[in-house]
């Protein structure tokens, strides 16, 4: 099923997509409506040809949705299942508290992507990002898989802070780059075939989505930082 959402605001879009039934809905002509695909279950797949407004998939608790251009902030906030697949760049706050599912965004990423991720039970939450992403990357990270691969960057694909008050999960940085102005919560080491083994199922995922070789894009330096046995901010939080 298709919908225009030329000129409606994003609560009759999304009474829409609730009213169509349909497992397919490709939206056109999307221009920030926010909150498409919130609390979405099941097995639906909404394509979005445009740019979704704030919000995309919060609570998504199921199926896939796929955007065709560039998304804003808080993209996947408090996911708990399902897939998010962004063909541009995504906004401040990607994946903010998610606890399951995935996220994959073949550009970059702004701000504070990933924080306070946090695994629940048998859920694990993962982002892979394509390209670089802002300052306090994995802030607070509690569970779950970050990788940036730094696709095209010339740079050290993240920004400051990285890593800030981090007390699980896994943060994965693709760079041929020295990694350096860490806080004391993280240790960072260059990946080892076996730390690899946790990623690579995404990283296949990432390049059947946009195209990409996987054996490529595992075959350069990865580092991988964990929380420090020593992180005073452990302590501040409850086991589960």
């Amino acid at each position: 099923m298709n919908i225009s959402a030329k000129n409606i605001d994003f609560k009759e879009l999304n009474e829409q997509i609730r009213a169509s039934g349909a497992d397919d809905v490709c939206i056109d002509e999307c221009y920030g409506q926010r909150f498409i695909g919130s609390a979405l279950a099941g097995k639906k797949t909404i394509t979005i040809n445009g740019t979704p407004g704030n919000a995309l998939g919060s609570y998504l608790d199921g199926g896939v949705i796929k955007v065709h251009g560039n998304a804003q902030d808080a993209v996947g906030d408090t996911m708990n299942e399902g897939r998010i697949i962004i063909h541009g760049n995504a906004g401040d706050a990607l994946g903010y508290s998610m606890r399951g599912g995935a996220i994959f965004v073949k550009g970059d990423s702004g701000y504070r992507t990933g924080i306070h991720m946090k695994e629940y039970k048998t859920k694990s939450p993962a982002i892979v990002i394509g390209g670089k992403v802002g300052s306090f990357l994995g802030e607070y990270l509690a569970g779950g898989l970050i990788v940036v691969l730094g696709i095209g960057a010339d740079v050290v694909p993240v920004g400051n802070f990285t890593g800030t008050g981090m007390h699980g999960g896994k943060i994965f940085i693709r760079t041929d780059k020295e990694l350096s102005g860490l806080p004391a919560q993280v240790i960072v080491q260059v990946a080892t075939q076996e730390d690899l083994k946790d990623i690579k199922p995404y990283i296949a995922e990432f390049a059947d989505n946009f195209g990409m070789d996987t054996e490529a894009l595992l075959k350069d330096r990865f580092y991988v930082l964990k929380p420090n046995a020593k992180n005073p901010y452990k302590q501040l939080y409850t086991a589960n």
